[in-house]
């Protein structure tokens, strides 16, 4: 039964105040092209907020779908208009206030005529020999049909007039994507693309005369709606989809501000896009494509001094990866530690002669991924390998196609994925044969993806284990459950939605309840969304349960509310690092510490496979308290939420304390001890003292 609207906030809106916590960012005293990329983040995810979540509201008011006991769609999307037409004000304050402090630090972006008159002549030059060739002149009229546009692509619309005709034309040009956003007329000078083609345009139409012109971007609804069949067609089915995401329902216009409403009423009319869902901007469009400057290594000495992720023991270079774990679990907090263990585990593996099998899920990968490419060696070198990869991983999923099939002609066998669901979890096993034909199992299960490139800047934590009821029993089911058949779908030590995790999760949170004022609950998650997950949580805070949360997303469930979460806390970390770890502290469980790669949600506990892992060993568990607790204290980086749904930033600048700065610090100073002495067992107690005492 659905829970009352008035005990949760909503969930769109709280995922708006989420991007709000990101952009105002820009507010602290972080170097200028960070501000930047925050902006660059920002824009990025509204994107693709607008095609998913907004495209889905919208589906439904089509529909006339209206979900009991929840806010209405139209509702919905009338508040979200609000805030965002609101917030654009924000942005583009943000925006103005970093491109003044860039030009101090001769950082310049500027419109062509602008330039002096050798910048001109260059840009010119660019042109003619580069934009000329790839943009796309479209008459629109009764004989040339208004154009598809592809999500999210940029296009100039224009009203053209000639001494010829009496009537005006309207006409578009398409800048396509294989055009930088900015022309770099100089080193630290970037000059809007936009900007030269329509100081060009009665060039690009011979005997016309522009009479108006704006740049514009329009967003589509990109959800996928796969009706999934055999597996044998699931990769047709998926290409088809893709195709047809570039056909979905245009949901936004994104517009420079100063268009006249001729313009604006020629798109919507043949767009069809409602004129609350058109954004005027006095910003340059496609903010998110300024990361083409942030990028600039010119220009590095505006961004943060870059941070080198850490080996520390007990991974050591001259010791197999494999007798390490043997010895003992390990676990790792990137991006402060290395993902290079992570990679060495599959790298290692593929050489390893003694190696038999390889099984492992995917759900992001880079695109040049070093662990897909040892997955091929070692199928090449004929080793069984097993690859569960999730083409429906939303907005990976042509990345997935391509490497699927890569395994597949390397001989590796790949599986799709199970119908109705999406495999989340994190898991990989490795089995070796020793000399005596004795088999010894080892596994690897994170929080994040087996991604080198979002290892550098989510955080996560990877967890390396050779327990046999784990490495063996439990994932080796885990894998029978996804390549075969299996009617027995619960595993013994780890937990796997949607049949264990939130039943888990309840009875742990229940546990707590009976203590009472005794007990004690710490969760760190994305989002919490989960109605019954909120329910509990209300009712352990009647009993006096003290309850803190870091949730770094969407929270529906109100803290401080009189009769139901009087004990719970809610706070946001958002920093220079995206936390994406999942850690839940339970005072009454056995074991107390778990990781997951499921968040507090309807679709991660039960339209998602996923795994939460019990910390069996102990002497790890002090690593993770420390974590939680450096972010509870957290007074530079984190939000609180109060009752109202507002998020008020913690600061305290006379004992400051920034929970990514200090694990940063420690983790670098625990390396240069262990680098300096090659003293393992000393860096080994420096890390126990530090979370025994900190």
């Amino acid at each position: 039964m659905k829970m009352r609207r008035d005990l949760l906030f909503n969930r769109e809106l709280s995922w708006l105040k989420f991007n709000t916590r990101v952009l105002n960012q820009c507010s602290k005293n972080i170097p200028l092209l960070e501000k930047l990329r925050f902006v660059v983040i920002y824009c990025t995810n509204l994107d693709e907020f607008y095609m998913i979540r907004v495209a889905g509201l919208k589906q439904l008011f089509a529909a006339g779908v209206v979900p009991a006991n929840e806010i209405s769609p139209l509702e919905q999307l009338n508040a979200i208009r609000e805030y965002l037409h609101h917030e654009k004000e924000t942005l583009e304050n943000y925006y103005f206030s970093i491109m003044k402090e860039l030009e101090n630090a001769k950082v310049y972006l500027k419109n062509y005529n602008e330039l002096t008159r050798n910048q001109r002549g260059k840009a010119k030059e660019y042109f003619f020999s580069t934009i000329v060739p790839v943009i796309v002149p479209i008459a629109v009229d009764s004989t040339h049909p208004f154009p598809p546009l592809n999500n999210l692509s940029f296009s100039l619309v224009l009203k053209l007039s000639s001494d010829t005709d009496k009537h005006h034309k309207f006409a578009m040009i398409r800048i396509p994507r294989v055009l930088p956003r900015f022309y770099e007329a100089d080193t630290g000078l970037f000059v809007p693309i936009e900007s030269i083609v329509k100081e060009h345009i009665e060039e690009i139409f011979p005997g016309y005369k522009l009479e108006q012109s704006a740049a514009f971007r329009v967003t589509r609804n990109a959800d996928i709606v796969i009706e999934e069949e055999e597996a044998d067609d699931f990769m047709m089915l998926l290409e088809q989809g893709l195709k047809l995401r570039r056909k979905g329902a245009y949901v936004r216009i994104q517009i420079e501000q100063g268009a006249s409403d001729e313009l604006k009423n020629f798109l919507s009319s043949h767009l069809k896009v409602f004129n609350k869902d058109i954004y005027e901007y006095r910003t340059p469009l496609a903010l998110s494509s300024m990361l083409q400057i942030v990028n600039n290594k010119e220009l590095s000495h505006l961004c943060h001094i870059s941070y080198i992720p850490k080996i520390l023991p007990p991974f050591d270079e001259n010791m197999s990866i494999f007798d390490v774990i043997e010895k003992q679990d390990v676990l790792c907090y990137q991006p402060y530690e290395s993902f290079d263990p992570v990679a060495s585990f599959i790298k290692d593996a593929s050489k390893d002669p003694r190696t038999i099998s390889i099984r492992m899920t995917l759900y992001r990968v880079e695109k040049n991924s070093q662990i897909i490419r040892a997955l091929m060696d070692a199928a090449n070198d004929g080793k069984q390998v097993t690859v569960m990869v999730e083409l429906k991983a939303r907005f990976d999923e042509e990345n997935n196609l391509y490497w699927a099939k890569e395994l597949e002609n390397a001989g590796a066998h790949v599986v799709y994925g199970i119908a109705g669901f999406k495999v989340h979890a994190k898991i990989a096993q490795v089995i070796r044969q020793m000399d005596d034909g004795s088999l010894k199992f080892y596994a690897h299960l994170g929080t994040g993806n087996y991604n080198g490139n979002t290892a550098k800047v989510y955080t996560d934590v990877s967890f390396f284990t050779s327990n046999f009821d784990i490495a063996n029993t439990d994932i080796t089911a885990f894998f029978t459950i996804l390549t075969g058949y299996c009617k027995n779908k619960q595993l013994r030590v780890l937990s796997m939605s949607p049949f264990q995790i939130k039943e888990k999760v309840l009875r742990m949170i229940k546990t707590e309840s009976l203590a009472g004022k005794n007990g004690e609950i710490i969760m760190k998650m994305n989002s919490l969304v989960d109605d019954d997950i909120i329910k509990a949580l209300y009712e352990a805070s009647n009993k006096g349960v003290n309850i803190k949360l870091i949730v770094r997303g969407i929270c529906c469930l109100i803290p401080k509310m009189k009769g139901h979460s009087e004990n719970i806390r809610v706070i946001s970390i958002v920093g220079k690092y995206l936390e994406h770890a999942r850690i839940f502290y339970f005072k009454h469980a056995t074991p107390q510490y778990y990781i997951s790669s499921a968040d507090m949600m309807p679709r991660n506990l039960e339209r998602r496979l996923e795994i939460m892992t019990p910390i069996l060993n102990e002497s790890l568990h002090a690593k993770l308290a420390e974590i939680l607790r450096l972010q509870l204290s957290d007074n530079q980086l984190a939000y609180e939420l109060d009752e109202n749904g507002i998020y008020k930033r913690v600061e305290n600048n006379e004992n400051p304390i920034d929970s990514q700065a200090i694990l940063e610090s420690y983790i670098s100073g625990i390396y240069k001890s262990f680098k300096k002495g090659r003293d393992k067992e000393k860096a080994n107690q420096l890390a126990q003292k530090f979370f025994r005492e900190n």
